[in-house]
């Protein structure tokens, strides 16, 4: 398995309108801050195409073997140039989940982050619910900075926001 990360295309835009989109209820929104996506409109493929830029600069396309499977995206937090991003993932299909591909794929887009951007804190922000993100985190070398006990409710429960970060200084392939 070779995991990659490519620039977003014109033609990835079918399939990204697809898993964000036109499934009514795909699996990986339960992970990826459902109580924010329940609030989130459904787009027509005109709507989410209307005025969609590349910017290649903030995220890309997550590739196994040539295959489509996932995203990964970033950002900076206010104020500009204070070297604070933000960073994501998600790998949308369920079949492409456990062997590893998210792990690959955010070893590669933080080693870009930290080599393409003036970044000296990367952090990663979920909720006490996405467990599997959590794992992730501690595994890169992210250390949990942050709990706001049940900040989150989804489904009738309350969950804890959490924030973990990582400083340039610490970070080994």
């Amino acid at each position: 398995m070779v995991v990659t990360l490519r620039p977003e295309t014109f033609d990835d835009w079918p399939w990204l309108w697809h898993w964000r989109h036109e499934l009514r209820d795909p699996e990986w929104k339960e992970w990826d801050s459902p109580y924010l996506h329940a609030l989130s409109p459904r787009l027509s493929y005109e709507q989410f195409t209307r005025g969609r830029a590349l910017d290649n600069h903030l995220g890309a396309v997550i590739d196994v073997d040539g295959r489509a499977v996932g995203y990964v995206n970033r950002g900076e937090l206010a104020p500009g140039g204070g070297g604070w991003w933000d960073w994501g993932i998600v790998i949308y299909d369920p079949a492409d989940r456990g062997r590893g591909t998210g792990r690959a794929a955010a070893r590669l887009w933080i080693d870009h982050t930290f080599t393409m951007t003036g970044v000296h804190v990367l952090t990663l922000t979920t909720w006490s619910g996405n467990t599997p993100m959590i794992s992730l985190g501690h595994s890169l070398g992210f250390a949990e900075c942050s709990r706001i006990p049940q900040a989150r409710e989804w489904r009738g429960q309350r969950y804890d926001a959490v924030q973990m970060a990582l400083v340039r200084d610490d970070w080994k392939i």
